[in-house]
């Protein structure tokens, strides 16, 4: 009788556990349904950034924003419609941009492999290899199979996307809620090394008086950058985050704030807080080991809270749900 129980339950709990299995993210996840999955996304990627290359930038950049609200869905990338808040048009979001070439990915993976690769997927794996292509690690270990949001966080951007002005330990708060340890949070905010900034999050430490933190020379530079203490919010007055190497992602971000030439208050606070000073020493020091702590900070970012099996839906358009 004890046999006979055993032998009806072993293949009970091996379908048990191979549906929690296959409903879950995990490397090599599109093996089968569409082999060459990755490699499409790295294709494009590669097309993209050297007919437009700060397209790598915001594929980095679209990985946090949407990681760190909710879910790793791709909500961050729906548009508004059918009463949909769309994230994009929240203030945290402001200066994102490229998403057209998003659905240039979709279209390449639905080409091969019709109704397969969810876009949230496409967001991590762009993000992974767009940071190769400005020069950064690798990201071997990068699991797949996310699902796509059937809906928008717009209502929790604010909170949960730091803002340029927000205190160290805010930011931190951020990324420990997603496992992201002190380490992992400095690293990870390297990523300014690379892109720009719109004048309007940086006349506040420029006028009426140049914020003591500032290198003075550096602050003149910023100036001629930005001349206005009011600019148009609109406009495309900005400065690069490193003015040596803007496009590779290095660690002349460290080096660049511990000279006091940060350009966000969160920048140069990583420098003031005795919590996260020494990283940024060690950073400063050793480019390879900024690169091996982003790289882990960035998987763990790339999991964060992702949407698996009947949680979400495989959209056939990344900026809308689909039609039922």
């Amino acid at each position: 009788m004890a046999s006979a129980f055993i032998f009806l339950l072993v293949p009970l709990l091996f379908q048990f556990h191979s549906g929690e299995s296959a409903a879950a993210i995990r490397r090599n996840y599109y093996s089968e349904s569409c082999p060459r999955a990755e490699e499409i996304v790295k294709e494009q990627v590669t097309a993209l950034y050297h007919e437009h290359g700060n397209t790598a930038v915001s594929w980095i950049r679209n990985l946090f924003h949407d990681c760190a609200v909710k879910s790793c869905d791709a909500s961050l990338l729906l548009e508004a419609a059918n009463g949909i808040k769309s994230e994009k048009a929240t203030s945290r979001s402001f200066g994102m941009r490229n998403f057209k070439y998003i659905e240039k990915i979709k279209a390449a993976l639905e080409k091969e492999c019709p109704n397969t690769v969810s876009c949230a997927d496409i967001v991590a794996l762009s993000a992974r290899d767009g940071a190769v292509m400005l020069g950064g690690p690798y990201v071997v270990a990068m699991k797949t199979g996310r699902k796509d949001s059937k809906q928008s966080y717009a209502a929790q951007v604010d909170s949960s996307i730091p803002n340029h002005n927000d205190t160290v330990s805010a930011v931190l708060s951020t990324f420990q809620a997603m496992g992201i340890d002190t380490q992992g949070a400095v690293a990870l905010l390297g990523a300014h090394s690379v892109g720009r900034v719109h004048c309007v999050n940086l006349v506040h430490r420029l006028y009426p008086a140049v914020d003591p933190t500032l290198d003075p020379a550096y602050a003149e530079y910023l100036k001629k950058r930005c001349p206005s203490p009011h600019p148009d919010p609109n406009g495309v007055f900005y400065s690069r985050n490193d003015l040596e190497t803007p496009m590779v992602l290095d660690n002349n971000y460290y080096k660049n704030i511990l000279k006091h030439k940060g350009l966000l208050v969160v920048d140069q606070q990583l420098v003031s807080d005795p919590e996260t000073r020494p990283f940024v020493e060690k950073m400063a020091a050793d480019n390879g080991y900024f690169h091996d702590q982003f790289a882990k900070a960035f998987l763990i970012l790339s999991e964060n809270n992702p949407l698996t099996g009947d949680q979400g839906e495989i959209r056939k358009d990344c900026r809308f749900v689909n039609k039922k």
